[in-house]
C-alpha cells in the first residue's frame, strides 16, 4: 500500500483499502508503541494553524514525537507573517524548506488544497473552515472500528451542527462508502446539512438517510450517536448563535432508551451539549476518541513519510 508523498485534504483522496490500511497500522501502533518510536527519526513536522486547536495540534505533536521526529509551527495566524499578509502558498514554500511534513488548520475553505498546489512534502488538512477535517473522520473510524469490531450494518446519527460542522461532512462522506450503512441526520432546520452532502451521499451510495430535528426519535434505533457542539465562531451574529445553542442536550435520563452498546461520541470540545453525568457511562467514547486520534496520525504520517519499510506492521 503506497502512501508515500500524498497529500491527505479530503477523506476520498484515499481509498477505503488505503483507509482500512491506515487503521490497521494504527491499531498496531496503540498495541506496541514502543515498536515505533524511532521511525521518524530525523523527521521533521510542521504545525501551521491558523484557526485556535487543542486535540487536533497537540495530537500530531505526540504523534510524531511518539515515532521520534520533531515539531516546529506556529499555532496562531497573529504568531505569524499571515498577520503581516503572507499568502498561504508563500508560507507552504518555506514550510516546504523547513519540514518534511505540514498540518494545515485554517479557517478559509481551500486553504490547504491550495497550500498542496505548492508543497513538494505532504500536506494534512487539520480542518478547513466548515469544510473538511479528514484526520478527525480517521481518528473516528478507529475508534469505532476497535469498540464495533468492524465498520458495516450501522445506524449513525449525526447531532448538532450539520451545517457547519466540518467533522460531520468528512464523517458522513466517509461512513457512506461503507456496506449497509444508514444516518440519522438530526439538527434544527438552520443547521440542517448541506444538500450538496446529502446528494452526493445518497446518489453515490445509496445509503438511507432521514432528517429529524427530534433526538429522541433516533435515539433508541442507533448503533453510534455523533454530538457535535453549536459552533459560536461560524455564526455571523451572536442573536443567531443564542437562539440555538441549547438545541440539543444530551443528559443521563436522555440516553435511558438508547441500546446498551451505543457509542456515544463527539469529536470535542464539548460547550453544554453533552453533560458531565454521562461521562461514566459506559456508551461515552468521546475521550477514549481522542486518545486514538494520535494512534492514527501516527500511522498516517509514518504511511505518508515512507518510513515502514523496516518495520512488522503485522
Amino acid at each position: 500500500m503506497n502512501l508515500v508523498g500524498r497529500h491527505l485534504i479530503d477523506p476520498s483522496n484515499f481509498s477505503l483499502e488505503e483507509i482500512d490500511h491506515i487503521l490497521t497500522i494504527a491499531r498496531d501502533m496503540e498495541k506496541n508503541t514502543r515498536k515505533y518510536s524511532e521511525v521518524c527519526k530525523g523527521k521533521i513536522l510542521a504545525t501551521c494553524f491558523y484557526e485556535p486547536s487543542t486535540r487536533t495540534r497537540l495530537s500530531f505533536e505526540s504523534a510524531m514525537l511518539r515515532l521520534g521526529g520533531s515539531v516546529l509551527g506556529f499555532s496562531d495566524a497573529a504568531n505569524s507573517s499571515a498577520s503581516k499578509g503572507e499568502s498561504v502558498s508563500d508560507t507552504v514554500r518555506v514550510m516546504d524548506a523547513y519540514s518534511d511534513i505540514v498540518v494545515m488548520r485554517h479557517n478559509r475553505e481551500g486553504a490547504p488544497k491550495l497550500a498542496s498546489q505548492y508543497s513538494s512534502v505532504p500536506i494534512i488538512n487539520g480542518g478547513d473552515g466548515g469544510h473538511q477535517h479528514p484526520t478527525q473522520t480517521l481518528t473516528d473510524l478507529l475508534t469505532i472500528k476497535n469498540l464495533k469490531g468492524e465498520i458495516k450494518d450501522l445506524k449513525v446519527a449525526l447531532c448538532g451542527d450539520l451545517k457547519y460542522g466540518r467533522t460531520v461532512h468528512s464523517l458522513l462522506k466517509t461512513l457512506a462508502r461503507y456496506e449497509n450503512m444508514s444516518f440519522y441526520l438530526v439538527s434544527p432546520e438552520a443547521l440542517k446539512i448541506p444538500s450538496y452532502i446529502k446528494e452526493y451521499v445518497v446518489s453515490n451510495y445509496n445509503v438511507e438517510i432521514i432528517e429529524t430535528d427530534n433526538l429522541d426519535e433516533a435515539i433508541s434505533k442507533v448503533d453510534v450517536l455523533y454530538m457535535t457542539r453549536i459552533q459560536r465562531e461560524r455564526f455571523f451574529n451572536e442573536e443567531d448563535y443564542v437562539k440555538l445553542k441549547d438545541s440539543y442536550i444530551l443528559t443521563k435520563n436522555k440516553i435511558q432508551p438508547a441500546k446498551e452498546d451505543m457509542l456515544i461520541m463527539h469529536p470535542l470540545p464539548r460547550v453544554n451539549e453533552i453533560y458531565c453525568d454521562v461521562d461514566d457511562d459506559k456508551r461515552a467514547v468521546y475521550f477514549y476518541q481522542a486518545k486514538c486520534g494520535v494512534y492514527v496520525r501516527m500511522s498516517l504520517m509514518a504511511n505518508l513519510l515512507g518510513v515502514l519499510d523496516d518495520v512488522d506492521c503485522k
